[in-house]
């Protein structure tokens, strides 16, 4: 089963940048529609950012004009840029994805990462 593996967390002052990224372990899987969500603790995972397989892309109200989602030429790995960051953004940050395993041509969908975290300090 593929898993997805999110990287680039970490303590940053507020005002600062962060770059997540996301890929899968082990295996070259093609994504296809991805998302970032986020889960602070006591409250629900949200979306934060999505891009679908044609390249749209949404944003939650609380990051847009802040964070920016995107992808490498080989569909390989998403990112998230995180700008002008809050002590509010502080959640553990997940990725989700559908996509194809390069190899087998096997897809999956809706698989997630384990998460990392991400902390904003005043």
């Amino acid at each position: 089963q593929v898993q997805l593996v999110e990287s680039g967390g970490g303590s940053v002052q507020a005002g600062g940048s962060l770059r997540l990224s996301c890929a899968a372990s082990g295996v070259v899987f093609r994504f296809n529609a991805m998302g970032w969500y986020r889960q602070a603790p006591g409250k629900e995972r949200e979306m934060i950012a999505s891009l679908a397989s044609g390249g749209a892309m949404s944003y939650a109200e609380s990051v847009k004009g802040r964070f920016t989602i995107s992808r490498d030429d080989d569909k390989t790995t998403v990112y998230l840029q995180m700008n002008s960051l809050k002590p509010e953004d502080t959640a553990v940050y997940y990725c989700t994805a559908d996509g194809t395993r390069a190899d087998t041509g096997a897809p999956s969908f809706a698989i997630w990462g384990q998460g990392t975290q991400v902390t904003v300090f005043s």
